[in-house]
Order: C-alpha cells, then sequence, then structure tokens
C-alpha cells in the first residue's frame, strides 16, 4: 500500500497510526522514517538495512558492508516471518525500486507500507494501492488550528479574525495548522505574563 500527497498534509502521521495499531500482529516490524534524507548520507542506505534488520531480528546486532550483502540477509529475514514494514518518504526511483525487492521476498501475509510525495514515482511503478491524502477543508482546519492553539475545536472569539487568516495561510495543511496553532498559544502565554509581571511591579 501507498500513502502519497504534499509535503506537510499527513502521510506519516497515518503511516504511524497504522504501525502502530498493528505491528503486534505481526511476526517482524520495522518503521524506516525519511528515506529521503538517510539514503542520501554517507551509507545511507546499508544504515538502512542494518536498521531494518536489527527490527526484524527484534534488536540482534548485524554487520552489513554493503548493499548487496544487506539484500541477501534481508531477503533471508523476511523470507521467514510476517511482518509489517513502512517505508517513509521515498522520492527517488532507485530507492522504491530497492525497497520494492523485498515484495518478492516478503512471507504471505505481510504488509508494506511506503509514503511519497509524487504519484507518478508510485505509477511508474505499478502499485496498485495508493492513496492520496486530500487537504483539511475549512472546517476541518479551523477545528484543528483550534485544538491546537485554545484546547477547544473552535477559536476563542478575540481571536476569530487571527484564526481565519491563519486557516487561509495554511491551505488545509495538516503540520502547518498545528505548528502555527501551538506557535499562537505560545506568544498568548507570553504575553499573558508580561502583563501579569507588570501589573505586579506597578501595585
Amino acid at each position: 500500500m501507498a500513502i502519497y500527497g504534499m509535503g506537510g498534509i499527513g502521510k506519516t502521521t497515518i503511516a504511524k497510526t497504522l504501525y502502530n495499531l498493528n505491528f503486534d500482529k505481526f511476526e517482524g516490524n520495522s518503521f524506516l522514517a525519511d528515506i529521503s534524507k538517510t539514503s542520501k548520507e554517507p551509507d545511507g542506505l546499508v544504515r538502512l538495512q542494518r536498521q531494518l534488520l536489527s527490527k526484524i531480528l527484534k534488536g540482534r546486532k548485524v554487520k552489513i558492508s554493503n548493499v548487496h550483502e544487506g539484500n541477501i540477509m534481508i531477503k533471508e529475514a523476511l523470507s521467514s516471518k510476517r511482518v509489517l514494514l513502512v517505508l517513509d518518504d521515498v522520492d527517488q526511483p532507485d530507492q522504491l525500486k530497492a525497497m520494492l525487492l523485498m515484495q518478492d521476498w516478503i512471507k504471505q501475509g505481510s504488509k508494506i507500507i511506503i509514503t511519497c510525495r509524487d504519484e507518478q514515482l508510485l505509477k511508474v511503478y505499478k502499485l496498485y494501492e495508493i492513496h492520496k491524502v486530500e487537504e483539511l477543508d475549512y472546517y476541518e482546519s479551523l477545528q484543528l488550528f483550534s485544538w491546537h492553539a485554545f484546547g477547544k475545536d473552535h477559536p476563542i472569539e478575540a481571536y476569530m479574525a487571527h484564526s481565519k487568516r491563519v486557516i487561509e495561510y495554511c491551505e488545509g495543511l495538516p503540520l502547518a495548522l498545528e505548528v502555527l496553532g501551538f506557535f499562537s498559544i505560545r506568544k498568548k502565554c507570553r504575553c499573558v505574563g508580561k502583563c501579569n509581571k507588570e501589573i505586579g511591579s506597578s501595585s
């Protein structure tokens, strides 16, 4: 299964939720986060392979010298267990191709979840179960922002105009709404603290 959509739309959050709700139903599991970033670092793919194997083998340390050697070890490990794998933020054809080799190795009943921004990349490799994460509508955005800013599903009346400006700015992106909501409440608390300090010093 592949989950795609623009950055900040909530793909990783959805994948984490699916993983956390289901990992204990499998004989092995691994959540590989930030594949795009890690794979571009020195020995990044080898480190990802080590991480995957360590989780599948219940924390056992493994030595891998190169990607080919890692593939052999992963094939052996996956063929004997029902596993749940999450491959988060795949953005290059070689990354996806390398990861999809595992589809031929895994035991029946295993599941692989991929998150990606590029729908065309997924279609090139003919992933049949593809789900797009849509932007939130105005009312969903207002509720999400309000929960993070005010702790309830609607804005404080005095902040309604400000909240509407934030909703328009974020264009339905959940991550942006959560961050700006948190920032709003932090800013509000600092203002309250400053006012209280001034009142105390003047008394």
